[in-house]
């Protein structure tokens, strides 16, 4: 019996609340939903880490960061690292990525046979390891980036290069996907190979600059969030590029309006290419009822709630992901609230696939919760940022670390959803306060 095809779709800072399927009234993703009203989609996902590159190294290796040493911005996997795609490669499929994976060390492929219009680019601090310069450490050139402040002020209607970048990702996808399952000049199609086909795009990640049509459209419908206070927490209370940014204060409500409104905008970009995609492999003769489906982005997006923009936060906005798997000929459409983590997606498709499951992975399959068979699950999951902040997440509780002075925050998601108080010590929870203690212990954060 022929293994199935698996198909991923990814964007970036995508907040989970930004979709139509997560109930948003505003924001228009048609294609999205659809394949969400077929799906089992969790409400509750987490990143591994809120920020782009560790986030997505932690999805390849079904690993948290700590263990496998993609803890900050610019950390990349050892080569030949035992990923999803390559476990995939050996075992039978085609693995094509389209678009963004963000590696930047000497590995650029991780197992992928193919790569399409992807960002390959190797940090000069790995040519420097491979020296023998143990100083050599990527670093982040913040002269290359306005400020949070400026990237606010400078929103609205215009071409952004992520747009550019996400068109060719498309087409390059759309080459593809005609030569794999059509190719009408060779007629060598390996359709009846099983294909594994990634496609990552880099909208809706700031700037926020979007097309001229889609910012008038949403402009007058979007509304800055209620919650604007700043945490009085060092860390969690500051942009990762400024200070909290305060409407009246720093910025005003329009200026915030228009860079939600270009995020909103980019969000449906997404939608539609994530549509075009569907509609070339419908073209190409496949069905798409026959695929593993599966969306998911590597972040969330802040957007001015708490006053805080971007991410690196374990706020929802920010700490929590879409995710859902569309598989219509086996699992019933439903909604998980079960707390997951974006690296359970490679234990996942390694148990729908029929491939092995290597040693060593904290990726947890999710089938039995694609089953409805909730009873047993860990209701649990972890999120890691820059080596020294860690949340540990158990039902409607959030726990937060900070190891640079060694404070602890405690939210229960359940009587605050907004995240304004700290539970940490209040009496009713010493017990659980002391459960998440023994907890970063065995995590590793003392």
């Amino acid at each position: 019996m022929k293994k199935p095809n698996i198909l991923i779709l990814m964007s970036d800072e995508h907040r989970y609340d930004v979709c139509g399927f997560a109930r948003n009234p505003v924001v228009r993703t048609p294609n999205l939903d659809r394949l969400a009203k077929e799906a089992v989609v969790f409400d509750n996902a987490y990143t591994p880490s809120p920020v782009c590159i560790p986030a997505r190294q932690c999805m390849a290796a079904g690993q948290y960061p700590r263990t496998c040493k993609a803890e900050r911005f610019g950390d990349d996997l050892e080569p030949n690292y035992r990923t999803f795609a390559r476990i995939f490669s050996e075992n039978g499929y085609q693995t094509a990525a389209c678009g963004k994976l963000h590696h930047l060390g000497l590995d650029q492929m991780q197992g992928w046979r193919y790569r399409i219009a992807g960002d390959t680019e190797v940090a000069v601090s790995y040519y420097r390891k491979q020296a023998g310069d143990s100083r050599a450490a990527y670093q982040f050139d913040s002269s290359q980036k306005w400020d949070d402040k400026k990237e606010i002020l400078r929103a609205g209607p215009g071409n952004p290069v992520h747009a550019k970048e996400d068109r060719l990702t498309v087409e390059g996808c759309r080459n593809f996907i005609h030569s794999y399952f059509v190719d009408s000049f060779y007629d060598r199609p390996k359709r009846e190979e099983p294909l594994l086909l990634y496609v990552g795009l880099r909208n809706p990640h700031y700037p926020y600059i979007a097309r001229q049509e889609l910012f008038d459209y949403y402009l007058n419908r979007v509304e800055p969030y209620a919650n604007r206070t700043p945490s009085l927490h060092p860390f969690l209370g500051r942009c990762s590029n400024c200070p909290p940014l305060v409407i009246g204060e720093e910025i005003t409500e329009r200026d915030v309006k228009r860079a939600m409104a270009a995020y909103y905008a980019n969000v449906e970009t997404v939608d539609f290419q994530f549509g075009q995609i569907l509609h070339f492999l419908e073209e190409a003769g496949e069905n798409p009822d026959d695929w593993i489906i599966l969306y998911t982005s590597d972040h969330g997006e802040m957007l001015g709630e708490h006053s805080i923009w971007e991410k690196q936060r374990f706020y929802e906005g920010s700490a929590r992901i879409p995710l859902f798997i569309r598989y219509p000929g086996r699992f019933t459409p439903h909604r998980c609230r079960k707390n997951v983590n974006l690296i359970d997606i490679y234990a996942t498709l390694c148990e729908l696939s029929g491939n092995p499951v290597p040693d060593g992975l904290e990726s947890r399959s999710l089938v039995p919760l694609l089953e409805g068979h909730e009873d047993g699950w860990t209701d649990e999951t972890i999120s890691q940022w820059g080596g020294r902040n860690l949340m540990i997440k158990k039902g409607d509780l959030k726990y937060h670390y900070y190891g640079q002075d060694g404070s602890e925050l405690l939210f229960d998601l359940k009587k605050d959803p907004e995240e304004n108080k700290d539970f940490s010590r209040e009496t009713e929870y010493e017990e659980i306060m002391a459960y998440f203690v023994r907890r970063r212990g065995d995590i590793g954060f003392p």
